[in-house]
């Protein structure tokens, strides 16, 4: 029987375990403390025993303090593993700001605003020659969209009219990542087919739920925090084909409208 190890149980891991599970799998994981579906992360005899056993290892925890938190405590044990097939939860963000351009999986990384990222990235593809790399663009779905930022009075239209990212929906990467149990090593892209304005996506989540769009605001009107404003500085557009070609894959919600609709009912 196939086991899955998970460091890190969060959103997009958590419903990745769920389907795995649907499937037959054995499903072991990471929180920072322990629960009843997840081992403590500092749990080094746990965690070792199932890095042992595990016939699948995937990542979905981010660097902490300029550094991979995974990599560090269980870099050894992991290069040393029996399991066949290794897997890395990374960010589009590696790619920087690339002024709206397209980027695919051959364009430079490391020259934007998340170096621990691009070098956490780097160091997951250097651990074993069987490491699937799964960069991912903005994460949405069910209890985490437009729609709840909506709903809590959080939703904003800035006015930055040239300002293109790209998105998934969280099911998608599920896919994506089952996709990958088969498929070469190597990095891949998960995105959707249309990258598009924060605002666009914004307006369409009020017109699902009946309301009128906010008015346009300037990043200092709307308060946004360091974060929110770092994420307005990048404008890229993602290229899918590749996870397309080799793994077979293509996203059930090819837009945001569709993903949108699916999450509304």
């Amino acid at each position: 029987m196939p086991h899955m190890l998970i460091f890190g149980l969060g959103y997009t891991a958590g419903r990745l375990a769920e389907r795995l599970r649907c499937d037959g799998w054995t499903v072991s994981a990471t929180r920072r403390e322990a629960g009843p579906d997840a081992m403590a992360f500092d749990d080094d005899i746990a965690v070792n025993r199932a890095i042992g056993q595990a016939s699948h290892i995937l990542s979905s925890v981010p660097p902490a303090e300029g550094s991979d938190p995974v990599l560090d405590r269980y870099g050894k044990a992991l290069a040393d593993a029996p399991a066949g097939w290794i897997g890395y939860l990374s960010s589009t963000g590696v790619y920087g700001d690339t002024g709206g351009a397209w980027v695919d999986e051959s364009a430079p990384t490391g020259g934007g605003r998340r170096k621990a990222r691009s070098e956490a990235d780097s160091d997951w593809q250097t651990l074993s020659a069987s490491v699937r790399i799964f960069r991912l663009p903005g994460i949405y779905g069910p209890g985490r969209s437009i729609l709840d930022r909506i709903r809590a009075g959080r939703a904003h239209r800035i006015d930055l009219p040239d300002q293109v990212f790209s998105r998934v929906h969280v099911d998608d990467i599920v896919a994506g990542i089952v996709a990958g149990l088969e498929g070469p090593p190597g990095v891949y892209n998960l995105a959707d087919d249309l990258p598009a304005p924060h605002n666009d996506v914004v307006s369409h989540g009020f017109r699902l739920l009946g309301m009128e769009p906010p008015p346009l605001q300037t990043m200092d009107e709307a308060g946004l925090s360091e974060m929110a404003r770092g994420f307005y500085s990048e404008n890229r557009r993602v290229a899918n084909g590749k996870a397309k070609r080799l793994l077979g894959w293509a996203p059930a919600y090819a837009d945001y409208r569709a993903g949108l609709r699916a999450i509304a009912g």
